[in-house]
């Protein structure tokens, strides 16, 4: 992988927690928890490469490599399904139920517009297969969806080259997140809260920031 290419899984981590993404991708951290393990085991069902038949034509591809040198994009597809005229079909698994999460669709559509300059062809259709519930959630590679990869993309080219970490989220994010430990992000918010009232005891009226 070229140093400056950046991983699809980093536009999902992004668009969770920008201070996560960094942690992963600049400082190579990572922790397992209860959510981390369920996707692994999730994705161990799809992980060997292989071709196979599908349904109504369709060619089956499994861990199948995917690149943009536009965007500088690299990773794989959990599966593509390539329909019988030879359109590709991203099929992202993921553990949980059946539900919206725009990070996922994020990943989604950063694959499709992979596939569309690997092949040629336009991709206009993607899946979400959430283990849980065993269903599928199409997703439509809108030009809103095309247009936040790009943005994406740029923010993530724009923090990881820097030192400084973006700050925590210190929300309903963090009870999930593995790396709530390593991030630490209520001891960095009380931190940030006692240097504002520490400033603020030399300010005229006193008041906390």
């Amino acid at each position: 992988m070229d140093e400056d290419s950046i991983p699809l899984s980093a536009l999902e981590h992004w668009s969770y927690c920008p201070r996560q993404c960094c942690l992963i991708h600049a400082e190579q951290a990572f922790v397992e928890n209860i959510h981390t393990l369920r996707g692994q085991a999730v994705h161990a069902r799809v992980d060997e490469p292989g071709v196979e038949a599908g349904y109504e034509g369709r060619r089956i591809v499994r861990t199948m490599p995917l690149w943009c040198d536009r965007l500088g994009l690299v990773g794989k597809a959990d599966v593509v399904e390539f329909l019988a005229d030879g359109t590709p079909y991203p099929v992202e698994y993921k553990h949980g139920k059946k539900r919206e999460k725009l990070h996922d669709d994020l990943q989604l559509a950063a694959q499709a517009m992979c596939l569309e300059e690997m092949t040629g062809r336009s991709v206009p259709l993607g899946a979400i297969y959430h283990a849980t519930s065993r269903r599928r959630r199409e997703v439509a590679i809108s030009s809103t969806l095309r247009a936040a990869v790009e943005e994406t993309v740029k923010a993530i080219r724009g923090v990881l080259p820097r030192l400084t970490l973006p700050p925590p989220a210190n929300d309903a994010r963090c009870r999930g997140c593995s790396l709530v430990d390593l991030c630490q992000p209520a001891a960095l918010a009380q931190k940030e809260r006692q240097a504002r009232v520490a400033k603020n005891l030399f300010t005229p009226d006193g008041d906390e920031a």
